[in-house]
């Protein structure tokens, strides 16, 4: 991506308020919260009950100081749980008012988790260009995911980027900030609450009505605005999420 492109600073400020206002109506109470859930899994994104924000920043979970508050699924069998079913979703949610959830990753999609700064540059460089975007989310702690499709089981096992490829020395600076989930990983699922007393939360920018790309084409531009947003932030990759497993 060129230097001219990434300083559109304030082209990027309109593009943000744009897709803000086409974002999916997250209404009050629980039948909206079940109706952004029920669309994911009508996408085909397997969801399972998460923990959920307690006292301060704490987490719904038993287990003290929690590494990840209410970023966890509740059950260890999360990933054979994992399910797109409307009767169960239903059941969870209504049954577990509180309760974040996951997608697991890996099945039908992956995600491509990168800094929030990086991933704004990044969605106007593929919006621009007329790239197809799939679902993309953002949380208030920073981050950006961006929903594609699984690349299944490589043939090649070294082409597999498994979802902590940013903590490696040897691939940091390469893929600085950049985060593939994959098999054994997953990611919060829209709508969620994260721990802290001013309300942050993971919301679409863009729903699940939109088509799962391939992560391929998606890869180079968000390269490039990771790689932007490191060297304008030295210490960006050190704020990445712990690994999700």
């Amino acid at each position: 991506m060129s230097a001219e492109f990434g300083d559109r600073t304030g082209r990027r400020g309109k593009l943000t308020r744009w897709l803000r206002g086409r974002r999916p109506k997250e209404t009050a109470g629980d039948g909206g919260r079940e109706d952004l859930l029920l669309a994911a899994a009508t996408a085909g994104l397997p969801l399972a009950p998460a923990a959920h924000p307690a006292t301060g920043y704490g987490c719904s979970c038993d287990r003290v100081g929690c590494p990840t508050p209410a970023r966890h699924p509740v059950s260890f069998a999360w990933q054979t749980q994992s399910t797109t079913d409307r009767a169960q979703i239903e059941r969870w949610a209504r049954h577990q008012p509180q309760a974040n959830f996951i997608t697991a990753t890996g099945m039908v999609h992956d995600v491509l988790d990168v800094p929030l700064e990086a991933g704004h540059k990044a969605l106007e460089r593929l919006l621009a260009e007329g790239v197809e975007v799939g679902p993309v989310a953002e949380s208030d702690d920073g981050r950006m995911l961006f929903f594609t499709l699984t690349r299944g089981t490589p043939e090649d096992e070294d082409e597999w980027w498994p979802c902590e490829l940013d903590c490696h020395p040897e691939t940091m600076d390469e893929h600085p900030g950049l985060r593939w989930h994959c098999r054994g990983s997953y990611v919060l699922v829209p709508p969620a609450r994260l721990p802290g007393d001013d309300d942050q939360q993971v919301r679409w920018l863009r729903g699940p009505e939109y088509a799962l790309p391939d992560p391929l084409s998606l890869l180079e531009p968000l390269t490039d605005a990771c790689a932007r947003h490191a060297a304008q932030e030295p210490d960006s990759h050190s704020t990445t999420w712990p690994l999700h497993h």
